[in-house]
């Protein structure tokens, strides 16, 4: 790959690259209006919003030259240094060579490490009630789906260990995949001893596990009738049910996480935590294929985090996340 060599030397002009040279980009300027942290757009002033703009020149972040060339699949570094940052902030992973990659949001990023592991004919353990999408993205690769059996909390342990160790397939199998978090389709989710419980089965019978967990920072305190003392104990990011990725001692877990639910959809920028030969592996990936999320995204996001928001500011925004949601399920439940 020629990209190592321009990494290793930022001064080589390669010529075998087919990059445009930066002064024909026709931008000078991008950026956004964003609600200060903790805020929404609905309740803040125009002369309160924050301005979010990236410029030809490099700052804290990197100028436009760097978001709107090609790139590796590692993501524009301010990117993706957020995303390992806050990934150490939040799961605290519990062993040393981790790291992370950019994706698209989390189809993309299960598309990719599914194919680390899987090829025509395998079988992938899945909750019986499963993502409609991963449906439709196994089966034209002719890989089989092994429902498990679902409770209140999501998939069963002792229904996970029943279907591995009474296996008869001719390919034994490798992974499950699971939504944790507000399982979609059935809103379920898990407590932490039941993740305890899944990643045990997991150890017992050398599974990786495919963690999606779009949905995590949605979470927020059980329904009370009196609603003089609702919202008062939102989560953040202290009081989360800890991840199965923060409990990975062996480096099993690959972790899906995106900016999808919690600042828009629209965007397409996601990131996997996984072992760093994982991560490696699906940056190649992404160089065949996305290369990485557009960099107008890309440049927003770092801009916001980096430049704006900073983690703390990031972390009032998911209170005020937790809080809007937590009011709208209270609206359907005091109907």
């Amino acid at each position: 790959s020629l990209t190592k060599y321009m990494e290793a030397d930022p001064t080589l002009l390669s010529l075998g690259a087919g990059l445009p040279h930066p002064s024909t980009f026709p931008f000078a300027q991008i950026g956004a209006h964003v609600a200060p942290a903790g805020a929404s757009v609905a309740n803040t002033a125009p002369a309160d919003m924050l301005n979010v703009s990236v410029t030809t020149s490099s700052g804290a972040i990197e100028g436009l030259g760097k978001f709107l060339q090609y790139g590796n699949g590692r993501g524009v570094p301010s990117y993706a240094a957020f995303t390992r940052e806050h990934t150490h902030r939040v799961h605290d992973p519990k062993y040393v060579d981790w790291d992370t990659v950019v994706s698209l949001g989390n189809t993309d990023a299960f598309v990719k490490a599914l194919m680390l592991f899987y090829t025509s004919g395998d079988t992938l353990l899945v909750d019986e009630w499963t993502y409609p999408a991963i449906i439709g993205t196994v089966v034209p690769m002719n890989i089989q789906l092994a429902p498990v059996r679902m409770d209140a909390e999501g998939m069963v342990p002792e229904a996970l260990d029943h279907v591995c160790t009474n296996w008869t397939g001719e390919r034994k199998l490798r992974m499950v995949y699971t939504i944790p978090t507000a399982q979609n389709p059935t809103g379920a989710t898990m407590s932490i001893a039941r993740k305890r419980a899944i990643y045990a089965v997991a150890q017992k019978h050398n599974l990786v596990i495919i963690e999606d967990d779009p949905y995590y920072y949605l979470q927020f305190e059980p329904y009370t009738a009196d609603s003089e003392h609702r919202y008062t104990n939102l989560p953040g990011i202290t009081s989360l049910v800890p991840s199965l990725l923060s409990l990975d001692t062996d480096g099993r877990v690959i972790r899906l996480d995106s900016f999808s639910k919690v600042l828009a959809p629209g965007l397409r920028c996601g990131w996997v935590t996984a072992p760093k030969y994982i991560t490696d592996k699906i940056q190649f990936h992404n160089e065949t294929s996305i290369q990485q999320p557009a960099g107008v995204s890309q440049a927003i996001v770092a801009s916001l985090m980096n430049e704006q928001w900073g983690h703390s500011g990031w972390e009032r925004h998911l209170v005020q996340i937790q809080r809007d949601y937590a009011m709208r399920r209270d609206l359907f439940v005091d109907l």
